[in-house]
């Protein structure tokens, strides 16, 4: 409960000490108070266990970045929101790889102050496990201990104007939690751009990402700015940064010193004020020592460090994942949503989900189209090997013994010729409207009939072309 909390306050100013004391109390906190790092210390080693303890950069002695340091490594758990006169940028992120929950700049309203405490308690509806919309089909859940702290860590660094490196597995939403950071930013006002440098192919990436003049390459007939300048004033995301070429990555390196660059074909110099978020799935020590990714980039990229849980690990969260994925796919297929029954949950509980987020997603626009829910829970069964099965598995074909690949394209198959035919009975055998449904081309349809027999099979209906 908010009024039993204790809040130990360090701070060496007397008058400041006094008017936070006085804000806490007026919510019935319970404050104990300490003028200087070694006195905080000393109450935590005579049995001082405070739920939150707020604490000064810069005092003498001991200064709040050793007293951080000290009072978590005697209590690793512990709540610690940094007080400052001046958002010093080096001393903020220091702040938090030393494990501050958040950074609160002097002076300060007590709303502020109100705000930074709820959500550092876990009060506030931001940390609470709530779907939290970033953008049309963007949400961001945080409802295991895993992605509260990284929910707590974006707030605070979002307003560090720094690079930001986010690593995990493919999948695990590192695009989600750039959005994220904007949205929280100085800057949520302003332009979000995502590009994907394993998408644009190295010699086309320079251009896009800087733009060219005319006359630069064969076919560049007239000027175009590139992301950097679409992007000025806001947050640009690049995705697979382990995948730009090396010479790009030099180019980028003099953007993030400088914030300048020149068009392709330009002496002109563009000076822009962009935010760099960059993603990466590869290993990172790998890539430095094969010279993959330049070690001056990496350090630079490197300013704070995310890197999301796999979905394995955060399991928490995987009912309100699909609950709410269910909703939003119903809704853009004008499907009504699927029940999600016990027994299809915990198929989805005991699933590891090695494509992560991206895999729980196409999961579930199967389990939408196909509207079978013991086929779904099949897919998810393990087969012998420990892998989990696919749509269309059966028995008899996890005991096939032919080779994996053949028993992946059976299943494969069979899973797409029970969605075609899923489709045709919804569309009274229209395969215009089938096609439409299934998000591929009437001729791809049309083939996929004919490769699985369907109209064969189902010759006593009439296939109708019409839209």
């Amino acid at each position: 409960m908010k009024q039993t909390a204790k809040i130990l306050l360090v701070d060496d100013e007397p008058g400041m000490l006094r008017y936070i004391r006085t804000l806490l109390e007026v919510d019935d906190y319970k404050v104990e108070t300490a003028t200087t790092g070694e006195e905080a210390l000393q109450k935590v080693d005579k049995g001082l266990q405070p739920d939150l303890v707020l604490l000064d950069v810069l005092m003498p002695g001991i200064d709040g970045l050793q007293t951080l340091e000290q009072l978590r490594q005697k209590q690793p758990g512990l709540k610690v929101v940094m007080l400052s006169c001046v958002a010093d940028t080096r001393k903020v992120v220091q702040a938090m790889k030393l494990g501050a929950q958040d950074y609160l700049t002097k002076p300060f309203q007590k709303a502020e102050l109100d705000s930074v405490i709820d959500l550092s308690l876990g009060q506030g509806k931001q940390v609470s496990g709530e779907v939290e919309e970033l953008a049309d089909d963007v949400f961001f859940i945080a409802a295991s201990p895993a992605m509260k702290k990284i929910r707590s860590q974006a707030a605070l660094v979002a307003n560090v104007d720094i690079p930001v490196l986010l690593l995990g597995e493919s999948g695990t939403g590192k695009e989600v939690l750039a959005r994220l950071i904007h949205k929280l930013s100085p800057r949520a006002h302003r332009t979000f751009l995502k590009v994907n440098c394993a998408a644009v192919p190295g010699e086309l990436l320079e251009s896009e990402l800087f733009g060219y003049e005319p006359g630069a390459f064969t076919g560049a007939t007239h000027a175009k700015p590139g992301k950097f300048e679409l992007c000025n004033k806001g947050t640009i995301l690049l995705d697979e940064i382990g995948e730009m070429p090396p010479l790009l990555q030099a180019k980028l390196l003099h953007v993030l010193q400088d914030q300048q660059f020149s068009r392709l074909g330009s002496r002109s110099v563009i000076k822009v004020d962009v935010r760099i978020l960059a993603a990466t799935n590869i290993n990172i020590p790998e890539a430095l020592a094969t010279k993959r990714l330049r070690e001056d980039l990496y350090y630079r990229l490197n300013a704070f460090t995310l890197s999301l849980p796999p979905l394995r690990d955060r399991k928490e969260e995987i009912p309100i994942l699909l609950k709410h994925s269910m909703t939003r796919m119903a809704e853009r297929y004008a499907r009504p949503p699927l029940p999600l029954s016990p027994n299809l949950l915990q198929a989805c509980q005991n699933h590891s989900w090695p494509g992560n987020l991206r895999e729980l997603n196409n999961f579930l626009k199967r389990y939408l189209i196909l509207g079978d829910e013991n086929l779904a829970v099949t897919e998810l069964l393990p087969r012998n090997d420990g892998t989990a099965g696919s749509a269309g598995d059966s028995a008899s074909q996890r005991t096939d013994p032919g080779g994996l690949k053949s028993l992946a394209r059976s299943a494969k198959d069979e899973a797409e010729a029970q969605a075609i035919t899923k489709a045709l009975e919804q569309t009274n055998w229209n395969r215009k409207q089938a096609a439409a449904i299934l998000q591929i081309s009437y001729k791809a349809l049309l083939y996929k009939i004919r490769q699985y027999g369907i109209a064969e099979a189902k010759g006593h209906h009439k296939l109708s072309a019409g839209a």
